[in-house]
């Protein structure tokens, strides 16, 4: 296993029949079980089982990203969405003769409370009646991300995907930027009856799967697929209200500033990517230029980022370069059975190569680690919650290495991103209030669902102008976001997680050494305690208690406003 590269995995289809038989065997092994031992030899023949079927799910679904007109690629992704499903009744089971067997405390002793609450979680949030839901739900899914990967817009005599129509968004000719803008958004539009068509289904199969677990809707089964057992929705709602007091008016005034810089009279839309008079801050080199220089940066920062590095470049375990078909989006995934993250994303010349280099690697790098340290699978597989802290603070921790990423154009980039990883906060909490309401109105109009999107940017986004395009102004602009469609509920993640990360900014700033260590331990801990109690280990606030978010970005708020 040394010496595999991704290409040459082999892929052999899941087999869910044996994975079933496995099932009701550990099962049956567990009631007859009369020695904690047994128990524990049951568990790990069962995580060597999950793994393996694991990994040749990673693999489909990567190949199947890679290139979406691979039609092998996408049956086997069908196939698994729908037989795995099924298969999901053995698993419940499984997890549900774990609780209730004789050695419920051993376990708690050996792994730690977190593995129990893991398994009572799934029980809780699964039932065979499910089944058809999640099935279709998958189908869905999967017709709005190839939608998305077929995108072909025709702009500046070149035939464009979603990624590479947006380095257009940074243009120094504004008829230019507004021009591209005007494209991106036409693209919806001529999308938006399958869109409203695909997203009315979803709405109506995940609020079905709600109702079955006797919920009103959606919503309380979202945050439980999610992780979330230590908050609700009620401490949500409360940082999205600090979010509009603390951040909206920051933003606000970044943007009136920006206007004056780049001499317009207001920023309109297809302004907000273009922070300075003489051109956004550029790669200094092409897509194996930054992944070199990214290698140095690792090696540099710490021997386990160097080690990581290297692990994944050895082994192909990164595919970043722009191409036609390409999913467009941007993950990282897990090998379990190589102990391997997978990372997958689209450059486009643009600082958000730099974003991917650090973003998705510091994910990668927080499950390389807990994948080393963690005794069960069951923990590597980080809480979305705490997962986005890990990239988000890596790009943080990516700023002193700038030059050599962006030459002369460092500080440019250094201000830029920290500006939109503020600018960024409202929208997010946006989208996140966008699908409460959604799930909690099930029979909005597809066009009653546009305008409340366009309510929540009066809301949050008040500075957001559209020029001559009804799509957008009626509130199109949701569309765009395909965690709305793929990964309900998950947004709000990188909101909170932005206060994280700007906490260990400040602290990195202040104690390299100190903030290291806690963001280190953080990653190895993977998902082995809950939400709150990871916070405490890495010594992070709480990002839901009052004054928190003015506390969080304090250091960034008094940096930009310094350099404005």
């Amino acid at each position: 296993m040394d010496k595999f590269t991704f290409s040459a995995l082999e892929y052999v289809r899941p087999d869910y029949d044996k994975y079933e038989k496995e099932c009701y065997k550990a099962i049956e092994n567990i009631g007859a079980a009369t020695s904690y031992e047994e128990i524990k030899t049951i568990n790990e023949n069962m995580d060597k089982l999950d793994s393996s079927i694991s990994t040749m799910c990673s693999i489909a679904y990567i190949r199947n990203t890679l290139n979406t007109t691979d039609e092998f690629y996408e049956k086997e992704v069908e196939f698994i969405n729908e037989r795995g499903a099924s298969a999901t009744v053995a698993t419940a089971q499984l997890n549900k003769a774990l609780l209730e067997c004789k050695f419920t405390e051993d376990i708690a002793a050996d792994y730690g409370p977190e593995y129990l609450v893991i398994s009572q979680r799934f029980v809780d949030q699964f039932k065979e009646e499910l089944v058809p839901f999640m099935q279709q739900e998958s189908k869905l899914t999967l017709r709005y991300q190839k939608l998305m990967a077929m995108a072909k817009i025709e702009f500046d005599g070149k035939t464009l995907n979603l990624y590479g129509i947006q380095k257009y968004f940074e243009h120094p000719d504004r008829e230019i930027r507004k021009a591209a803008a005007k494209a991106y958004s036409d693209f919806y539009h001529s999308n938006e009856t399958e869109m409203e068509e695909i997203f009315d289904e979803l709405v109506k199969v995940r609020n079905e799967m709600g109702r079955t677990l006797g919920y009103d809707n959606f919503i309380p089964l979202a945050y439980m697929q999610q992780g979330r057992s230590d908050y609700g929705q009620e401490e949500v709602a409360a940082f999205r209200e600090q979010v509009r007091i603390e951040m909206v008016p920051l933003c606000q005034k970044l943007y009136e500033a920006q206007a004056k810089r780049i001499d317009v009279d207001k920023i309109m839309v297809y302004d907000e990517k273009f922070i300075y008079p003489d051109g956004n801050a550029q790669p200094a080199g092409d897509d194996d230029y930054l992944v070199s220089e990214a290698q140095k940066m690792y090696h540099d920062m710490s021997p386990e980022t160097g080690e990581f590095i290297d692990f994944m470049i050895e082994h192909e375990l990164m595919d970043l370069k722009n191409k036609p078909n390409k999913a467009a989006t941007g993950y990282m995934t897990s090998l379990l059975d190589y102990n391997a993250p997978y990372v997958f994303s689209c450059f486009n010349q643009t600082i958000f190569d730099m974003q991917v280099l650090s973003h998705e690697l510091g994910h990668a790098f927080a499950g390389y680690e807990a994948m080393r340290t963690q005794k069960t699978p069951q923990f590597f597989s980080i809480s979305t919650d705490i997962a986005e802290i890990h990239s988000m603070a890596m790009e943080q921790f990516a700023y002193p290495y700038a030059e050599q990423f962006f030459g002369d154009d460092a500080d440019k980039y250094r201000f830029a991103h920290l500006q939109e990883a503020m600018t960024f906060v409202p929208f997010g909490v946006a989208v996140d209030e966008f699908q409460h309401i959604m799930y909690a109105n099930p029979d909005l109009t597809p066009k009653e669902r546009t305008n409340e999107w366009h309510k929540l940017e009066e809301k949050y986004m008040p500075w957001r102008t559209y020029e001559n395009d009804e799509f957008m102004e009626r509130g199109g602009f949701w569309y765009h976001k395909l965690h709305i469609f793929l990964y309900p509920f998950y947004y709000i993640n990188y909101t909170l997680t932005t206060m994280g990360a700007m906490e260990l900014k400040k602290r990195y700033n202040e104690d390299k050494e100190q903030a290291w260590n806690d963001y280190l331990a953080l990653c190895k801990a993977g998902s082995s305690t809950n939400y709150l109690n990871l916070l405490k280990l890495a010594n992070l606030s709480v990002p839901f208690e009052e004054g928190s978010v003015a506390k969080a970005i304090s250091c960034a708020k008094e940096e930009l406003l310094s350099k404005i």
